[in-house]
């Protein structure tokens, strides 16, 4: 298992919370369970949404953890090239295409849909724009995508029909999320990727992507998410705290408990590898005991 290349891709808008420790705990403790590496990507793609300094807070909560990559970490917002490329090679295989239309016309298009639900683009600029300037570009999905999580078993999402052909860069000229993080993940070797549940539908969209240009897909395992008191998903969006590391053993056992690990000792890091390696292993598709 020494190929192994694990990552934390921290977004940063916010500083880290109890949700964002579960990931990186569990990506990290997967990647020293397999005896392999772990990195950390500052996905600041988003510019606009990251306030300044707030990627070196990141790095500091992770540090006082314990939790210290294997090689310097990686900023998205410097790989714009890097997306570009992958994106001229989309064009040129007829992958990808110019869009002109607004989020209003795509709306007007294709009428009413569920509250909170998925703005499925209908495909009108597929044969072109008929002269009209290109705002975005967008990836030409066709039919399903089937695809096993380690935890949460087969997987399945029908791209044409629940999420359309989405957009590879946006109209404001930032790189979607999309495919950066495929890019990054290839360029990278990364082999497994640990990230929370909540990013499980983004999976099929960037299995999509790989397929596209021809590069490896990652084994997947995506962790129960931690609740705020009204049940939604703990978040920046919905302010939750920062982590409060005053006592980052405590912090690090708190998030051990909610991935099924029950630790006792002042030196949580090193007890939890050999208990999340006997989850995990020899099983290495499906975990048996994880909540």
């Amino acid at each position: 298992m020494s190929t192994y290349r694990g990552r934390f891709a921290p977004s940063p808008t916010g500083p880290l919370h109890a949700g964002s420790l579960v990931a990186a705990l569990a990506s990290w403790l997967d990647a020293r369970a397999h005896g392999g590496q772990w990195l950390v990507r500052i996905e600041d793609v988003d510019g606009p949404r990251c306030p300044p300094g707030m990627d070196t807070l990141i790095l500091g909560q992770l540090a006082a953890l314990g939790l210290l990559p294997d090689e310097p970490p990686l900023w998205q917002s410097r790989r714009g090239d890097r997306y570009q490329a992958g994106l001229d090679r989309l064009i040129a295989s007829g992958h990808a295409y110019g869009c002109a239309c607004t989020r209003a016309e795509i709306a007007a298009a294709i009428g009413p849909r569920a509250k909170h639900g998925e703005l499925v683009y209908p495909g009108t600029c597929r044969q072109g724009t008929h002269g009209r300037p290109v705002r975005a570009w967008r990836l030409r999905v066709h039919g399903r995508v089937d695809w096993e999580d380690r935890r949460l078993g087969p997987q399945s999402q029908d791209l044409e029909a629940e999420v359309g052909d989405f957009v590879l860069k946006r109209a404001d000229g930032l790189w979607a999320y999309q495919l950066a993080v495929v890019i990054d993940d290839a360029e990278a070797g990364i082999t497994d990727v640990v990230r929370g549940e909540d990013l499980a539908d983004n999976t099929p969209r960037q299995i999509a992507l790989q397929r596209c240009l021809g590069l490896p897909t990652p084994r997947y395992l995506h962790t129960p998410l931690v609740l705020a008191a009204d049940g939604h998903k703990l978040s920046k969006q919905n302010g939750a705290a920062a982590l409060d590391l005053g006592d980052p053993p405590a912090r690090l056992r708190e998030a051990a408990a909610h991935l099924g690990l029950h630790l006792h000792t002042c030196e949580p890091l090193a007890e939890a590898v050999p208990q999340w390696r006997a989850a995990t292993m020899p099983a290495f598709t499906h975990l048996k005991d994880f909540p």
